[in-house]
C-alpha cells in the first residue's frame, strides 16, 4: 500500500498479484492508494482514467491477479469553480460596489460543494452573476463568488451581491451584526391565532432527514421571525393569510420552520407540512371556470424589500419587488368568489 508519504506522482502503474485475485477493481485500488479517495477513484474509473491492461474498465471488474494497471491521475480533483453561464437577470440596482438582483424561484444561488463541473453547476445565480458582472468579491471562494447571503431554491426576491472584497466583509459585518432588514411576504395555510406575533425557537438539523431543519431538536441556533397577517381568505381551497414576514437571523428555512412549526406552512412547501396540491372542498362552491386543483410549483414565499446601508458611501438604501406573476396570479384565484 502506498501511503501519503510515499505517494508518487501520477500517472503510475500498479501490476496486480494473485492475492488481488477476485477483488473489485476500485477496492483494490482503494488498498493501494489509501492517499486517494474511494469517491475520487471511482470518478477517474469512471472518465476513463484507470486502464487495466491499456484498455478501459468498470469499478466493478473483478480481477484475475496478473493485470497491469495505469492510473493517469490526477489524484486530486481540481478545485471546482463557478463558470460564468449568459442566463437572464433582473438587476435592480447596481454600482461599483454591490448589486441588487431579484432571483427567481427555480434558480439556486450557488452549487454545493460536492458538485461537478456539469449540469449541476449550471442555471446557478452565480453563474449569471459571472456572466454579467465579470468580477465578484472572493472571500466566499471559487464557488461562491459575491455571495453574502442566499435564498432558497424555491424562493424568490432581492438579495445583495457584493462585487469587491472590502464591500464584502463590510456587508457581511451588517448582516452579523442584524443590521439589514429583510421583507418577505408568505402565504401560509390556515388562519394563525394572533393578527401578529414573533416567533423564537432555536432551529436545527433534523436528526434523521437531513435535507430538513426543525425547532424540536437538540443544541439549535437562535432565531427570530416577526410576522404580521395582512389579509385572511376563506376560499373554496381552505383557509390561508398573506403574512409579512421580518427576520432578525437568517438561518437555513427560518420562516418555513417557524411558520410550520406553529401549525401553518407556507403553501407549496411539501417538505414542511403543506400539500402538494389545493383541492376544493365539497362543502365549499367554486367560481365558474375554477378547477378542482389548484397547484403551486414552488413555495409562496418572496423576499420583497431590502433595507441595507451602502458599505462605503454608508448611505441608507431600500428596495422592494412585487409578488412574481405566479404568485399573484395564486392569490387571485383564491380570492375569486363563487
Amino acid at each position: 500500500m502506498l501511503s501519503a508519504a510515499a505517494m508518487p506522482d501520477f500517472p503510475i502503474t500498479l501490476s496486480a498479484s494473485t492475492g488481488a485475485a477476485g477483488q473489485r477493481l476500485d477496492q483494490y485500488l482503494a488498498t493501494q492508494l489509501s492517499e486517494v479517495s474511494r469517491a475520487r477513484l471511482q470518478q477517474l474509473i469512471a472518465k476513463g482514467e484507470v486502464l487495466v491492461n491499456s484498455a478501459t474498465a468498470k469499478a466493478s471488474l473483478r480481477l484475475r491477479g496478473d493485470e497491469q494497471i495505469v492510473v493517469t491521475g490526477p489524484p486530486h480533483a481540481p478545485p471546482l469553480r463557478a463558470i460564468p453561464e449568459e442566463i437572464a437577470l433582473d438587476i435592480v440596482y447596481e454600482d461599483d460596489d454591490l448589486a441588487i438582483v431579484n432571483k427567481p424561484a427555480g434558480m439556486m444561488v450557488h452549487a454545493g460543494a460536492g458538485a461537478t463541473e456539469d449540469a449541476r453547476n449550471r442555471g446557478t445565480l452565480v453563474n449569471a452573476l459571472l456572466h454579467h458582472f465579470q468580477k465578484l468579491s472572493a472571500v466566499g471562494g471559487e464557488l461562491r463568488p459575491g455571495i453574502v447571503h442566499r435564498l432558497d431554491r424555491a424562493t424568490s426576491g432581492l438579495m445583495v451581491v457584493a462585487k469587491n472584497d472590502e464591500a464584502h466583509r463590510r456587508l457581511a459585518k451588517q448582516f452579523s451584526g442584524r443590521e439589514v432588514h429583510k421583507t418577505y411576504l408568505a402565504l401560509v395555510h390556515g388562519w394563525p391565532k394572533q393578527d401578529k406575533g414573533t416567533i423564537q425557537t432555536a432551529i436545527s438539523r433534523h436528526s434523521q432527514k437531513r435535507t430538513r431543519m426543525t425547532t424540536r431538536g437538540f443544541g439549535g441556533r437562535d432565531a427570530v421571525t416577526h410576522f404580521v397577517v395582512k389579509k385572511k381568505i376563506d376560499s373554496p381551497y381552505g383557509k390561508f393569510a398573506l403574512i409579512e414576514v421580518k427576520i432578525e437571523t437568517g438561518r437555513t428555512h427560518q420562516i418555513r420552520v417557524h411558520m410550520s412549526s406553529l401549525g401553518h406552512p407556507v403553501v407549496g412547501d411539501a417538505l414542511y407540512g403543506a400539500p402538494g396540491e389545493l383541492k376544493s372542498q365539497s362543502n365549499k362552491r367554486r367560481a365558474p371556470g375554477m378547477p378542482a386543483i389548484l397547484s403551486l410549483e414552488r413555495n409562496f414565499l418572496h423576499s420583497a424589500a431590502l433595507e441595507l446601508e451602502h458599505p462605503r458611501t454608508k448611505k441608507a438604501l431600500r428596495f422592494e419587488r412585487a409578488l412574481p406573476k405566479e404568485l399573484e396570479s395564486l392569490l387571485e384565484s383564491l380570492g375569486k368568489a363563487p
